[in-house]
């Protein structure tokens, strides 16, 4: 018999999460069936999207009911196995969520060698962020030699490797990010060619001097006001390949003053811009192979770097995951569960 500790949604958050919206539990877990395993959690990923899955409102995927599991990528460690595919004591990438414990069927898992790279990078740099900067940035934005790419969020999982792959691909690289000491990490542990903060009252006067003969790719993590100070450079036939909205996230109403949603559209229009949604899962078949192995000899030549924010404790989970959202975050936020 194995009980698991988990952290469960107690309720939807009106505006910004707090940490009355969850709660801990412990339940026990049956045994393995055929074809599953147990599963011990070593590392859970927190990350963005998670605010969306904690609302009813309709998305790409459904909301986490009330009092489930929240959801969340996993590394972890198999405790038991009821198919040949998967040992005891392997290693996996899974999807377990916010608990210590999972049973699980074992096609669901990927192997890990953690003589390769350390097992946390599963969910960071060679996991869905990592992927999702790839497979966005080379399917949407196409950056060649010669350009220039824009990404907030720059000191973030997504967006520095973003940044790292546009200049890898001989494209300029610009990031935004919050606070002096994010935007250095950019510019000199990252590579980026310019880090701009955008909490500095000047952040537009910044930007513009920044890019002189404008933006020709914007990878848009964030929205809001970022945004507002990037689209008016936006070159002809620039792409924007949409992966994120986090200004908006907490919003429980429209924002205030007039509607600009014409005007942008009527750039769309006059520059022939190309903008696109899109959720990584998409890519995943026509590109996560090419992903894993290039990726993987990037950070082994040192051409991607990356940084990862560790808390200590599934209990603390609750309390990082706000600050993820108010930009506490420095790197990838990843908590050590065993």
């Amino acid at each position: 018999m194995v009980e698991s500790t988990r952290i469960v949604l107690a309720s939807r958050p009106e505006g910004a999460p707090t940490p009355a919206n969850f709660r801990i539990e412990t339940a026990v877990l049956p045994e393995p069936g055929e074809g599953q395993v147990l599963l011990r959690t070593l590392y859970l990923s927190l990350d963005p999207y998670m605010r969306g899955r904690m609302s009813a409102a309709e998305s790409y995927a459904a909301p986490v009911g009330i009092g489930d599991v929240m959801v969340g990528g996993t590394v972890a460690e198999v405790l038991e196995s009821r198919d040949p595919s998967v040992a005891k004591g392997d290693v996996v990438q899974a999807y377990s969520g916010w608990q210590t414990h999972q049973v699980a069927p074992a096609s669901g898992l990927r192997k890990l060698d953690p003589d390769e790279a350390p097992v946390s990078t599963a969910l960071g740099v060679l996991g869905m962020p990592g992927f999702t900067a790839y497979s966005g940035l080379l399917k949407i934005g196409q950056p060649t030699a010669g350009e220039t790419l824009v990404v907030a969020a720059a000191s973030g999982p997504v967006g520095s490797a973003v940044g790292q792959i546009a200049r890898i691909k001989g494209a300029r690289a610009v990031g935004i990010a919050g606070g002096p000491e994010k935007c250095a990490h950019v510019r000199e542990e990252l590579g980026f060619d310019a880090a701009i903060d955008h909490r500095a009252p000047d952040f537009a006067d910044q930007l513009r001097a920044a890019v002189p003969d404008g933006i020709d790719i914007y990878f848009e993590n964030v929205g809001g006001a970022v945004a507002d100070a990037v689209y008016p450079l936006l070159n002809t036939y620039a792409r924007v390949p949409v992966c994120g909205l986090i200004a908006n996230y907490n919003a429980t109403s429209a924002p205030e003053g007039t509607d600009r949603l014409p005007g942008f559209y009527g750039r769309i229009l006059t520059r022939s811009l190309t903008v696109r949604g899109f959720i990584q899962t998409e890519f995943v078949r026509e590109m996560y192979k090419d992903f894993l192995r290039e990726m993987s000899g990037w950070i082994a030549e040192d051409r991607v770097r990356y940084r990862e924010d560790i808390v200590e404790g599934l209990e603390h989970a609750p309390e990082a995951f706000i600050g993820m959202l108010e930009g506490r975050n420095f790197g990838k936020l990843v908590v050590r569960v065993g």
